[in-house]
């Protein structure tokens, strides 16, 4: 018997938590294994190659920890979760091809413009890349505008 799974990537944003609702749908839908992945980028060097950290990060633990937190609301989901290091567009591929999976559902936050050309767009490179169908679920305008702390201005 093969067993189904779906790769649910997270980076714990907003976008991320409103996606999992249809990665769990989907994987109640057709019986099948919910694999949640974070990928931890590696600390940045820059000058002279020294790190740079910024603010601070959380810890490995503590990422563990949120990780594990993640649990489909239907408990008869079976799901596993996996920490990776590297590039996140690129991790979630190789996983999604190591794990032969059968779909990704991952969330984006919509950027556009020049913020997605400073940024990168994970969501793009894992849809050119993924070697599965991937389901990219964006958050409603609406949604955006009401998340957005006060005062900001963004």
């Amino acid at each position: 018997m093969v067993v189904k799974t779906i790769l649910f990537p997270t980076d714990f944003s907003t976008a991320s938590d409103s996606a999992l609702t249809h990665a769990c749908a989907l994987a109640q839908q057709s019986e099948a294994r919910l694999l949640i992945l974070h990928v931890e980028e590696p600390p940045l060097a820059y000058g002279g190659g020294e790190l740079y950290y910024g603010l601070p990060e959380p810890t490995s633990d503590r990422i563990v920890k949120m990780l594990e937190a993640i649990q489909p609301s239907d408990p008869r989901v079976v799901v596993e979760h996996r920490l990776s290091m590297g590039d996140p567009a690129g991790e979630i591929v190789r996983v999604a091809t190591q794990e032969h999976v059968e779909s990704i559902v991952l969330g984006t936050h919509g950027r556009t413009g020049f913020s997605r050309l400073l940024m990168g767009s994970v969501a793009e490179a894992v849809v050119r890349r993924a070697p599965c169908p991937v389901l990219v679920y964006r958050e409603s305008p609406e949604k955006l505008i009401h998340d957005r702390p006060l005062g900001t201005g963004e």
